[in-house]
């Protein structure tokens, strides 16, 4: 069984429901919920927010934390994930905000990923370094880690419930 198909039945089997904020991986976490027949039980909603515009209008980022942190930023992925968690049905959101490549800068390289994971009052953070293997490549690492990174949060949820 695939992750998703295993991150699916568990939050069935528990009554949570997910919510993802994608910026790198442009909605490839989402789509990849949606490949499951059945998901629409356990997938509320979606964000893609590509542009910083984005990250605040859906998302309620603030731009005083773009502008300290920029969008590739355990900061913003907090607030990603938070803002997801609160604008959607969702127990557990999960958010993702990265450069894919290629570019990056000497302080935030290609493939450096910021992750969110957020449910009740906790939220989590994490940064990957996927390193330059092409935006394809980073974009796929780091939509499978969002998957690891639910599966980890539903399992947590549910036992606090």
């Amino acid at each position: 069984m695939s992750d998703t198909a295993a991150l699916l039945d568990l939050c069935r089997a528990h009554g949570l429901k997910l919510a993802t904020a994608e910026s790198c991986t442009g909605g490839m976490v989402g789509a990849w919920l949606t490949e499951v027949p059945g998901s629409s039980d356990v997938f509320d909603r979606g964000f893609i927010t590509y542009s910083n515009a984005a990250k605040r209008g859906m998302l309620g980022v603030t731009s005083d934390s773009l502008e300290a942190f920029g969008a590739v930023s355990e900061q913003v992925a907090a607030e990603m994930a938070s803002g997801a968690l609160v604008r959607s049905e969702a127990n557990i959101a999960v958010s993702i905000t990265g450069i894919a490549g290629p570019g990056g800068s000497e302080h935030k390289p290609e493939g450096r990923v910021c992750f969110g994971l957020a449910y009740g009052d906790t939220v989590h953070v994490e940064t990957q370094e996927f390193g330059a293997i092409g935006r394809d490549k980073v974009r796929e690492a780091a939509a499978k880690r969002a998957i690891a990174l639910l599966i980890q949060g539903a399992n947590l949820k549910s036992d606090r419930a």
